[in-house]
């Protein structure tokens, strides 16, 4: 943001608001366009389910006055017409599948059930009453796996409004269900009637018809009270209230007069209930049809509502833009009008012709920042030279600076210990190397002969910088005061160098802290102390041992005690194997692709040349570091030491 001009950046700022205003105002009009789709493909259904409704109408009738003149062999007039209006009706269904067969996919199902009608049709003289029936159930479950494919497909079992969601289930499932049930009644009972008695197989199903009647009835009663309940718009209850209550009573009183007949073992007298059937069948038509206008009225009502929320919405969008566009473009001039104004005093300033301070009208944070210019342009000659003088000051500090830290990384360099001295040590090869990241490094290592015993010490001191280096050079100093004192107890030889470390970072107000572990090296027997990366071992035979130090010790410099936390571990070397001590600047070193070193890649160079010397080793060990980090700037210090047992 810096680098751009104000035009620029409120260029920037204009497209960062109205992107996600865009895409917030896009997914709330998707949302609502997606509730109106929903909706209105559930009216869809409807379309689809009136036609169906009609042929639900006319199809039971024919069953039954087909059954009826079945008998005599002869087909009137009345059974002619029906199936001449059963035709149309699959002519209405057929152009409403035209027009939604491909959305509700229902042309398949629709295709099976006109070929099982135009069978039915075309075999009615063949019939004998036991395939007859078995017809007509084939025909009457297409219908309704036909009514339910629409229903599935066009959201009216998925709806998430109660009072929509239950008109829904009584005109899909408990209004055709019910109508089915009057029919199967109405068919038998006329049976009944030509036959003038009733068998047992009659009487078991009036009986399951008539249990079956008495729960459909109740069920839709109170799926309706529910749907009744929860309607917001108030319509269904005083529209629907009596038609249902109508239906309820009489399929009740149908059901009673089944049960009378069927325990009634007198010559059955099935006018009574044949009328109460005829007339529950056409209440339940009555009742699908009142039903299902009510539910295209409250669909409607839902789309006509989200319709006015998007128009609402997008209105109320539009006038809080239109605000907010007056108000930017004022701030915007405001503040081009500043710079303006600021931009002429400091020319003028700087050609030294400014006599009159900048004044503006308004009384903001701009004109607050004005103000503070015209303070700064009536103190800047004065202050130019206090900067003059400051900048000479600060050019002598910095040499002075520069030579003090040249001291301190030559007085690093000069501590550690010289190829004569690592050559000097008997029975050992070895090769040490360190680069510190920046001028002053934290990491540190050691070598030292006394008494017969090499002392090897390798430490890393948090971060680097001047602090660092001093810290390290603490330890070198501690370390090598101890050993002249002749300390051999692992336990108080650390603690004594931890408690210089804690007091010495404490008086200089520091939180350095560093990893130290000393190797006390005796006729090829290292004896480890201390906590730091782990000690690396290659066998002669290229097996690899990690030695953990993590409980051989403790952080020196973090607490004033460590003692109990020393530990000792032991490694036998022999004739041409190597240990590698490291500090994570070489693990952790990172090449172009953020990736880092890692100790598998170490592990394969020090295995792959355990037959070279250690200062072989080193050179192709940092070799290949070098040549992974290449480009990459190095962020931490990297230490290196090689022992191979001679």
């Amino acid at each position: 943001m810096n680098q751009l001009k104000y035009p620029q950046k409120f260029a920037l700022i204009s497209c960062i608001f109205i992107i996600p205003l865009s895409l917030v105002m896009y997914l709330l009009l998707s949302e609502v366009q997606d509730r109106v789709n929903f909706a209105h493909k559930e009216m869809l259904g409807n379309s689809y389910l009136r036609p169906l409704h009609q042929l639900s109408q006319h199809l039971p009738e024919y069953e039954l006055l087909s059954d009826r003149t079945h008998n005599s062999m002869k087909r009137s007039q009345e059974l002619i017409q029906l199936q001449t209006q059963i035709d149309q009706d699959f002519v209405s269904v057929q152009n409403v599948d035209r027009e939604l067969g491909n959305l509700l996919l229902s042309t398949e199902r629709f295709q099976v059930l006109a070929d099982s009608w135009k069978t039915l049709r075309t075999q009615a003289k063949q019939w004998t009453t036991d395939n007859k029936s078995a017809d007509y159930k084939q025909v009457f479950r297409q219908l309704e796996s036909l009514r339910l494919q629409v229903g599935d497909q066009s959201n009216l079992i998925l709806d998430p409004d109660l009072d929509t969601y239950y008109l829904m289930d009584a005109t899909l499932l408990r209004l055709p269900d019910m109508q089915q049930t009057i029919s199967d009644i109405r068919l038998i009972s006329q049976r009944i009637n030509v036959d003038q008695k009733i068998t047992s197989i009659e009487r078991s199903q009036l009986i399951v018809l008539a249990e079956t009647l008495k729960q459909q009835s109740s069920e839709l009663a109170q799926k309706m009270e529910v749907g009744f309940t929860h309607n917001r718009a108030g319509n269904l209850r005083p529209e629907l209230t009596v038609p249902l209550q109508q239906l309820t009573q009489n399929t009740n009183d149908l059901a009673s007069l089944i049960n009378q007949l069927v325990n009634n073992n007198k010559q059955p007298d099935t006018q009574a209930y044949f009328q109460r059937a005829n007339q529950s069948l056409q209440q339940a038509f009555d009742l699908w049809e009142q039903t299902i206008n009510q539910l295209d009225i409250l669909l409607q009502r839902r789309i006509d509502g989200f319709v006015q929320k998007q128009l609402g919405l997008t209105i109320f969008v539009l006038v809080i833009l239109a605000i907010v566009m007056y108000l930017f473009i004022g701030f915007y001039q405001g503040v081009m009008d500043t710079v303006s104004s600021l931009g002429a005093a400091s020319q003028r300033m700087v050609a030294g012709t400014m006599t009159d301070s900048v004044t503006l009208q308004s009384r903001d944070e701009l004109a607050e920042v004005v103000t503070s210019f015209n303070h700064v342009a009536a103190a800047l000659v004065q202050a130019n030279q206090e900067v003059s003088q400051l900048n000479q000051r600060l050019k002598n500090e910095n040499f002075r600076m520069s030579a003090e830290l040249d001291v301190t990384r030559r007085l690093q360099q000069m501590l550690l210990p010289t190829e004569s001295e690592l050559k000097a040590v008997a029975g050992l090869d070895i090769a040490g190397f360190m680069e510190p990241a920046t001028e002053i490094g934290g990491d540190y290592y050691d070598v030292m002969q006394q008494d017969g015993k090499v002392k090897i010490s390798i430490g890393d001191v948090t971060g680097h910088g001047l602090e660092s280096g001093v810290v390290m050079i603490m330890a070198q100093t501690a370390v090598r005061t101890l050993l002249a004192n002749g300390e051999t107890d692992p336990a108080k030889f650390l603690n004594a160098v931890n408690r210089i470390i804690y007091d010495n970072t404490r008086r200089m107000r520091s939180r350095k802290n560093m990893t130290l572990a000393v190797l006390e090296y005796e006729a090829g027997v290292l004896r480890l102390t201390g906590q730091h990366e782990e000690l690396i071992i290659v066998r002669q035979d290229g097996n690899l041992e990690q030695i953990d130090t993590l409980d051989l010790g403790f952080p020196l410099g973090l607490e004033q005690d460590i003692t109990q936390f020393v530990a000792e571990a032991k490694v036998e070397l022999q004739p041409g194997d190597i240990a590698v001590l490291y500090t994570d600047g070489i693990t952790e070193a990172m090449n172009t692709q953020k990736s880092q070193y890692g100790l598998e890649r170490m592990y394969e160079v020090l295995q792959q040349n355990r037959h070279r010397s250690a200062s072989e080793i080193r050179q192709v060990l940092i070799a290949d570091l070098m040549q992974y980090i290449g480009d990459q700037k190095v962020f931490d210090d990297i230490t290196l030491l090689v022992l191979k047992q001679q």
